[in-house]
């Protein structure tokens, strides 16, 4: 598939962006596939990060996936979908180093990262620099992006916050392990995916009876934790991405109904009993060496980790390629801060793009770089966009950002339905459509908007 436009640079002035995550990467793709120049600034390596292990641009820091590939069923499927058909950078590239993952979207990290800058180097009217962009950026640039996600440097996010007047909002995003393959039991552990969807043994699934979890659930509660910085100890979690073992303190049975849930699966080492709960890894790597335990983030020192984490059947000589982190995140008030084209009201010359405009999840912050990009480049090229119809995931996900969530409570939001005007269809009792057909319904109502809004914006 060639994603390439063929089209001359319309415009001398390039748009700079600020970040060469996904978000940034992606925003840096559409300005370039629009005609008009881009220059990519990434600090990486000049000034590295706690949670980046490379320097390579689009790394993923937590997980390999992307979620549930489904459009007809699950919004963030939906999301992909609309992604592809506006050539993203991203989607594209994670369809190239897919990994076996069920329903879902998993990639090989390195492969996917590699792929990505390669993509981004070649492209002619891309430049990339590697530096730091210490506070704000000059104010002769009079296009920006900032799309430096939940690890932004100090000096930029002071600038950012002298700016806008505001405090940004903070949480720790954790981080899961990822196993070696080789080093797991196999006579305990066992390939299957969940009611076998995709290939049916996508991923390796390790059981516990009843006294097993439950021994499981106190140390969790019980390791040592690690220590918060004192301007850490007040900044609350994301519930979309809770540490394990915060999970279990909710309550001794959350994770049997959550991460560690046994239902549509089957030993085949003893398929007459029905295990209590179970352990699901997730193949990170394309070459199936390295699994991550799915659910699994964690603050656990990683002593604890390893001591913990071993006595899970199947994983009782389990080595690891790396152990789960914390980090803290920051996100701006969008809401509050940002117009419908995500500029930034105080300084309408800089936009914002992924997490640290209030979107949570890899697909999020890619569509959210995706629209910007967009915008960014048709502010240059002097044809002013309109933003894609609420009725979209793309749309859903930019109206809650800018102005469809409550500025005094704004929370970091992974796309979802509930996001989404209903649909009209009525069942055939003549009621709205509700459950599995009312997400239907918004997704078929999705793609055809979404093709309407395409071609008036072609």
């Amino acid at each position: 598939m060639n994603i390439l436009k063929d089209t001359d640079a319309l415009s001398d002035r390039p748009v700079h962006v600020i970040g060469g995550g996904l978000a940034g990467s992606e925003a840096a793709w559409q300005i370039a596939r629009s005609g008009v120049p881009v220059v990519l600034h990434e600090m990486r390596p000049v000034r590295g990060t706690d949670a980046h292990q490379t320097d390579g641009l689009a790394e993923l820091v937590c997980s390999n996936s992307f979620r549930s590939d489904d459009a007809e069923n699950n919004a963030v499927g939906l999301l992909h979908e609309e992604m592809r058909r506006c050539f993203s950078l991203i989607l594209h590239t994670a369809d190239e180093h897919k990994v076996p993952a069920g329903g879902a979207l998993a990639v090989d990290r390195d492969g996917f990262s590699k792929a990505v800058q390669e993509s981004l180097e070649g492209h002619p009217l891309i430049s990339i620099e590697r530096e730091e962009i210490a506070g704000l950026p000059p104010e002769d640039w009079d296009s920006v992006i900032i799309a430096t996600g939940p690890l932004t440097s100090p000096d930029l996010a002071e600038g950012i916050r002298q700016l806008t007047g505001e405090d940004s909002l903070a949480f720790f995003d954790a981080i899961a392990p990822i196993i070696h393959k080789d080093s797991i039991d196999f006579d305990k552990a066992w390939y299957q995916s969940r009611y076998d969807k995709g290939d049916g043994a996508d991923y390796i699934n390790c059981p516990m009876n009843q006294e097993q979890y439950f021994g499981f659930i106190d140390n969790l509660i019980d390791g040592d934790k690690g220590e918060f910085k004192d301007w850490e100890k007040d900044t609350p979690y994301f519930d979309g991405c809770l540490p394990i073992e915060v999970m279990a303190e909710r309550g001794p049975r959350t994770l049997s109904f959550g991460p560690m849930k046994p239902v549509g699966l089957t030993n085949p080492h003893d398929p007459q009993t029905k295990a209590y709960a179970i352990v699901q890894l997730r193949q990170d790597n394309a070459l199936g060496t390295l699994y991550n335990m799915v659910g699994f983030q964690t603050k656990l020192t990683y002593g604890e980790q390893k001591r913990v984490f071993r006595t899970i059947p199947g994983l009782e000589s389990a080595e690891f390629a790396r152990l789960g982190g914390l980090h803290r995140n920051t996100f701006l008030n969008s809401p509050k801060l940002m117009d419908e084209s995500l500029r930034l009201k105080a300084r309408p010359s800089l936009r914002f793009a992924g997490q640290i405009t209030g979107c949570e999840g890899y697909v999020e912050s890619a569509a959210v770089g995706l629209i910007t990009g967009r915008f960014a480049a048709a502010e240059r090229l002097g044809n002013p966009l309109s933003s894609p119809p609420e009725t979209t995931a793309l749309g859903a996900l930019l109206s809650h950002i800018t102005g469809g969530a409550d500025e005094k409570t704004f929370q970091p939001m992974n796309v979802n339905f509930g996001l989404f005007p209903l649909p009209d269809e009525l069942d055939h009792r003549g009621r709205p459509v509700r459950g599995k057909e009312r997400k239907q319904a918004q997704s078929r109502r999705a793609l055809t908007h979404l093709e309407a809004w395409l071609n008036e914006t072609a």
